[in-house]
C-alpha cells in the first residue's frame, strides 16, 4: 500500500550535504579561544545555568592549537571514519561573532585557506552580531556555504531570564531579520526539557521558528554536566532531567510543528562521558535516534505534519 510519508521522516542534514555537495561532507568543531558577554562581565559572569567553563569548547585553543592544526587532524579522522570528501568547519564554542572584526577575518580566512573546507557554521550569540560582522560572512557567500547558527533555547522570555541566558527572544528576532536575504544559512539552537517548560512551551518555540522561517534547527537535551549551575539545581533537587521516553516525544512534538524544508543539524545533544552528572542515556544517541524514528512511525507522522493544519492534539 502506497503511502506520502517519505521513508526518512525529517530532513536531516547529511542529506541536505550530499544533495548541495554530490559527496559525503562532515563539520569540523574548531575552538578559536573566544568569549561571551555572559562570561566576561558584560552581561554576567555566571553564564547560562548549563554552561561550564570551556563553552561547549574542546579546550584545543588553550593548549596552542591553531584552527589549521585542529582541521588537518579532525580530517584524517573523519575521512577515515566517515570517508568523508569535503569539510564544514564549525566554530563551536562560546560566542563567535564576539571579538573585533579583524580577529574574526583572520579566524574565519585561516579556516577557509584549508584545502577541501566547502563553508563554515559560525555558533553565537542573537545579541552578538551586528552589520560590519554580517556584512564579513555575507562576502564569503558567493563561494562558499556560510551557516549562522544562533542560540535561542526557548522563544520563552521567563525561561530566559530562569537560565540567566541574557537576552529576550526579542534578540533572536532582530538577528534573524538583520541576517536574512544576504545569502547566509540561519540555524537556531532549541534545548528540550529546559526548567519549568511543558510540552505547550516545546510547541510554541517550534511555532515560533516556524513563523520567522529560518533555515535550519539544532535540538539539545538539556543534561546535565560538571561544575555548572544546573548541577547545584539538580543535586538539590530542585531541577530533574528528562526521560529517554518523555525526550523522544517532545522532539516528536516539535518535529510536526516545523516545516518540512527545514534542516535538522541535530536531534540530541553529546555529551562528554567525563562531565557528564545527567542522565547517563545521554550518552547512547543511537538509542535516541531509533526512538525517535520509532515514535514518529507509530504516530504515522513526520516532520511538518501540523505546520498547515489546526493543532488541537
Amino acid at each position: 500500500m502506497k503511502t506520502d510519508i517519505p521513508v526518512r521522516r525529517y530532513t536531516d542534514l547529511n542529506t541536505y550535504f550530499r544533495n548541495a555537495f554530490g559527496c559525503r561532507v562532515q563539520k569540523i568543531a574548531v575552538d578559536a579561544g573566544l568569549t561571551c558577554p555572559n562570561r566576561d562581565g558584560t552581561i554576567s559572569s555566571r553564564g547560562c545555568i548549563f554552561c561550564n567553563e570551556r563553552g561547549s569548547g574542546t579546550g584545543a585553543h588553550q593548549k596552542g592549537i591553531a584552527i589549521s592544526q585542529q582541521i588537518a587532524v579532525a580530517k584524517k579522522h573523519l575521512i577515515r571514519r566517515y570517508k568523508a570528501k569535503k569539510f564544514m568547519v564549525y566554530f563551536q564554542s562560546y560566542s563567535n561573532t564576539y571579538a573585533p572584526l579583524t580577529t574574526l577575518e583572520k579566524l574565519y580566512n585561516e579556516a577557509l585557506g584549508e584545502e577541501d573546507v566547502v563553508g563554515l557554521s559560525v555558533g553565537t550569540r542573537p545579541d552578538c552580531v551586528d552589520r560590519p560582522i554580517l556584512d564579513l560572512l555575507e562576502s564569503y557567500t558567493a563561494s562558499r556555504l556560510i551557516w549562522v547558527e544562533y542560540g535561542l533555547q526557548s522563544a520563552h522570555d521567563e525561561t530566559l531570564r530562569a537560565i540567566n541566558r541574557g537576552h529576550d527572544a526579542g534578540r533572536f528576532i532582530s538577528a534573524v531579520e538583520k541576517t536574512r536575504n544576504r545569502g547566509i544559512k540561519i540555524c537556531a539552537h532549541i534545548i528540550i526539557g529546559l526548567p519549568g517548560e511543558d510540552r505547550e512551551h516545546v510547541r510554541q518555540t517550534a511555532r515560533f521558528l516556524t513563523d520567522l522561517g529560518i533555515d535550519g534547527v539544532k535540538l539539545h537535551l538539556l543534561y546535565v554536566v560538571k561544575n555548572t549551575q544546573l548541577e547545584n539545581l539538580y543535586e538539590n533537587g530542585t531541577y530533574q532531567c528528562l526521560s529517554q521516553d518523555r525526550y523522544t516525544d517532545l522532539v516528536c512534538d516539535f518535529l510536526e510543528r516545523i516545516p518540512a524544508h527545514m534542516i535538522i543539524q541535530r536531534l540530541t545533544g553529546d555529551p562528554h562521558e567525563h562531565e557528564l552528572v545527567a542522565p547517563r542515556w545521554a550518552l547512547d544517541r543511537n538509542e535516541t535516534f531509533k526512538r525517535i524514528n520509532r515514535e514518529l512511525e507509530l504516530r504515522d507522522s513526520r516532520q511538518g505534519i501540523f505546520v498547515n493544519n489546526t493543532d488541537t492534539k
